[in-house]
């Protein structure tokens, strides 16, 4: 084989880039050095473009579809290089095929919490996560501005570049629309769409457009999120007396659940009489508030309570002496 023909041999004739995973975003063909032959030929899928580089300065960009690389089909290039030697020579250029479909499901979060001014709790810390969809949209502005020569490109790059940008912008957002935390879940939509034009104005520069952008969750500080839920405690009763006795009964039942635990021991101590007085008296004073005047207490309520006695006994809540007295004053009542 002569000099010639291993030159030959070292020329490109086919360019083109099946995607390997669904995560690269710009991908350089890796001529090795090499040559691409005058007349080879070029393959762009469908969701791809090709890039031409020639010295570092953009030369042609190719869309869907094959193509024969003469200087008819590469005018830009042509141009550049002025082919002083020829135009059967060699193109000596670098090609970066880049993805143009849509990227989904990029993370977004706010890494400290935001200070926002709410018209219910005055002011509170929130945080807030969420996903965006992202594509290539001018392909010259994003490989200049962007991404520049390296040889690959991954998304999760551009995930964490635009990191910086995304929570900034959430923030702003967040603080004009003046919305309580208690019903930012309802205003998951509303917020979306007017952070997304926000956010565009940054991304567009590098020719990048924001397909969707999506919040997941928001999170407030712990005792925001506990007097919240004791709000909420209070609203499902009817009165502060019902919603004691509906403490204590809690409490009570925690205490029947685990009587060799440390409740048991410490209402045992000397709050477990107390304890089972108080819930006697709301008792009584609520069939006096039920009815002008007093009504005895029937067979019945007495056997009732008797029985209650006796479990707060077995719980190791009450102890026999207490038990003992109470149980004497109700048998009395009979």
């Amino acid at each position: 084989m002569g000099l010639l023909d291993f030159i030959k041999g070292e020329l490109i004739e086919v360019i083109d880039w099946v995607e390997s995973d669904n995560d690269t975003v710009l991908w350089k063909f890796p001529d090795r050095d090499a040559n691409i032959k005058y007349g080879a030929q070029l393959t762009v899928r469908e969701s791809q473009t090709a890039i031409f580089v020639d010295e570092g300065r953009i030369g042609d960009i190719y869309e869907p579809g094959r193509f024969e690389l003469i200087t008819q089909n590469m005018p830009i290039t042509t141009t550049l290089k002025s082919w002083k030697h020829g135009f059967d020579s060699p193109f000596k250029v670098d090609v970066y095929y880049l993805s143009t479909r849509t990227f989904t499901n990029l993370k977004w979060g706010t890494p400290n919490p935001i200070m926002l001014r709410d018209p219910q709790f005055k002011q509170v810390r929130v945080k807030a996560f969420g996903t965006y969809f992202i594509k290539v949209v001018d392909p010259a502005k994003f490989f200049t501005e962007f991404a520049g020569t390296k040889p690959q490109l991954k998304i999760y790059e551009i995930e964490e570049s635009l990191r910086d940008i995304v929570s900034p912008k959430f923030a702003e957002a967040l603080a004009e629309a003046n919305v309580s935390v208690l019903d930012m879940v309802s205003k998951y939509t509303e917020l979306g769409d007017t952070i997304a034009p926000i956010l565009q104005k940054d991304l567009d520069p590098f020719g990048i457009e924001l397909v969707k952008f999506q919040i997941t969750s928001t999170s407030l500080p712990k005792e925001v999120e506990e007097f919240y839920d004791k709000m909420t405690n209070i609203n499902m009763v009817e009165d502060m007396a019902k919603f004691q006795q509906f403490q204590q009964a809690n409490a009570l039942e925690e205490a029947a659940k685990n009587p060799n635990g440390g409740a048991g021991e410490g209402i045992g101590a000397g709050l477990g009489f107390g304890m089972a007085q108080m819930f006697l008296n709301q008792q009584q004073n609520q069939n006096q508030n039920q009815n002008a005047a007093p009504k005895a207490e029937s067979k019945e309520d007495i056997m009732k309570l008797l029985k209650e006695l006796g479990e707060l006994k077995t719980a190791g809540i009450l102890t026999e002496e207490e038990f003992t007295t109470k149980k004497k004053e109700l048998l009395d009542r009979l």
